[in-house]
């Protein structure tokens, strides 16, 4: 079996930050238009956003290389300290960079 994340899962998680966004675009909007304020904004449909399946997968693909590539680099870190145990001061330690790496 593949080590892979859960392709619904991550859909799911895809779905909730759109919709979220979409709450706070359509405020964002109504609160322009109350201020009397006509701007590009208005005049944009709500539109669902969605993803097809192979965007989906390879979102999968990314966030795993992403976790393992964390992993592996705050286990070498913990490694170096004499430790066999990966604390969150080994991520901290390691994000900053692994952010500008991916």
């Amino acid at each position: 079996m593949e080590n892979n994340f859960d392709q619904d899962l991550i859909y799911a998680i895809f779905k909730t930050v759109w919709s979220k966004k979409a709450i706070e675009r359509e405020k964002n909007v109504d609160d322009e238009i109350s201020k009397g304020e006509e701007g590009a904004g208005t005049s944009k449909k709500n539109r669902p956003t969605s993803a097809n399946s192979n965007a989906v997968k390879l979102s999968c693909e990314k966030l795993r290389l992403f976790v393992s590539e964390a992993v592996h680099r705050a286990a070498t870190i913990a490694e170096a300290e004499g430790g066999n145990k990966i604390e969150a001061t080994h991520l901290e330690r390691i994000l900053p960079q692994l952010l500008l790496d991916f």
